[in-house]
């Protein structure tokens, strides 16, 4: 991403709470991850996704229906690459916002078709080390009958077809958002640039 693209992000975050970066990588770039999250897939990687925190955390696929892979460990040169961009933005975005972002924590999402993803936000206000959440899509010729559209709940509430490529960038604090039911398969990785814990002195687990 050019100095001018982050800058660009920087402003809309600032301005709007989003920002939506329709050409983050390319065809060939987006088809390197989806054959990594397809060798995951192959060896039973991913597990379904829970909502609620401590006794309460539970999976509930009314409210959530995406199974997901945290990316702890890079497995070959596209991961690699893409982490390395997404600490160049993070560190512009240090540069324009002032947000104190020392990590980004994320995972690979899959929703079968007829999953989707209710209301929420991001970040309570017992976590507070999340700021700003991504979401990169890896879903290649997806049309508007797809579905599976991220709605952020701006002014005005914006849908962003997750079509492969696409950058979304939100404030985790106060952008509430779903992702609308998907009528086929829907791939992406979904992240958090996050601050140290003003509880614990360091970056949790």
């Amino acid at each position: 991403m050019s100095g001018a693209a982050a800058a660009a992000v920087a402003d809309a975050l600032q301005t709007r709470g989003y920002a939506v970066v329709r050409d983050f990588l390319t065809s060939p770039e987006v088809a390197e991850l989806v054959a990594d999250v397809r060798r995951r897939e192959a060896r039973g990687d991913f597990r379904p996704a829970a909502t609620g925190a401590g006794p309460q955390r539970a999976v509930r696929p009314t409210i959530r229906g995406d199974r997901i892979h945290w990316l702890t460990l890079t497995e070959g040169e596209a991961e690699a690459r893409l982490l390395a961009r997404l600490e160049a933005l993070k560190v512009s975005l240090n540069g324009a916002c002032f947000l104190g972002l020392v990590d980004l924590e994320c995972h690979y999402a899959i929703y079968p078709p007829g999953a989707g993803y209710v209301r929420h936000l991001d970040r309570s206000p017992a976590g507070v080390e999340r700021v700003v959440s991504v979401v990169l899509y890896l879903n290649e010729g997806w049309t508007a009958d797809d579905g599976g559209e991220l709605r952020l709940f701006a002014e005005p509430t914006v849908d962003v077809r997750p079509s492969g490529g696409t950058l979304v960038l939100f404030l985790s604090d106060s952008l509430e958002h779903q992702v609308l039911p998907t009528r086929r398969e829907r791939l992406s990785l979904t992240g958090w640039f996050r601050r140290r814990s003003p509880l614990m002195g360091g970056v949790p687990a």
